[in-house]
């Protein structure tokens, strides 16, 4: 009888020990950039008298405001894949390429990342950010979208606002498929929104098509 209690206490003890060592199966997790392939282009001449652009950080769309990656194999239901993530939450990756982009089309003095002492001439805002990858056809795709407004600080007016959108066809049926798609889309969409600030900035009409 004492053995059996025995080989029941020490049973007990390895699986306790067990259930808190590191699982030597677990699966390992692969982090990923949101960058545009190859950089961005050297930029155009900054005008000295040009206006300040301040840069909101982006907000995400309700269940994107994570690092995990979104895919979706039925309409109207977000999915994560178990061991690939993003390095932020894409939102916050797309905050310093949007920076990097507008900076280099030479519509702008400077631009600048917020939170900022700097005083700025207009604002950009970025809202409802997603980036999911859509298994709804064969090959799947990436599809990204946004919706932004520009201010203007010194009018204390909403100059336009516009929703964008760009989707990119997935290499491959897997995470790393949805990245480069993804990649691509977002090389798409900072083309978008700066033409789009461009014309804001100019006054033309396309601002407010």
């Amino acid at each position: 009888m004492r053995s059996w209690s025995g080989r029941m206490v020490l049973t007990l003890l390895l699986t306790a020990s067990g259930c808190f060592s590191p699982r030597g199966d677990a699966l390992p997790v692969h982090t990923f950039q949101l960058s545009v392939d190859g950089g961005f282009d050297e930029g155009r001449p900054v005008p000295v008298n040009g206006p300040v652009l301040l840069v909101s950080l982006p907000q995400a769309e309700p269940g994107f405001e994570t690092q995990r990656m979104v895919y979706v194999t039925r309409q109207f239901e977000l999915e994560y894949y178990a061991t690939n993530q993003w390095a932020e939450s894409p939102a916050r990756l797309l905050s310093p390429l949007l920076v990097q982009a507008a900076g280099r089309t030479g519509d702008w003095r400077t631009v600048v990342a917020l939170p900022s002492s700097i005083r700025g001439d207009y604002r950009l805002d970025v809202a409802g950010f997603s980036v999911q990858q859509e298994f709804l056809q064969r090959p799947s795709r990436v599809r990204m979208t946004l919706r932004s407004q520009l201010v203007d600080l010194n009018e204390f007016r909403v100059v336009s606002t516009k929703t964008f959108e760009a989707v990119a066809q997935a290499p491959s049926e897997d995470a790393y498929g949805g990245v480069l798609a993804a990649n691509q889309a977002t090389a798409a969409m900072l083309t978008q929104v700066t033409s789009w600030l461009h014309s804001c900035v100019r006054h033309q009409p396309e601002c407010n098509r």
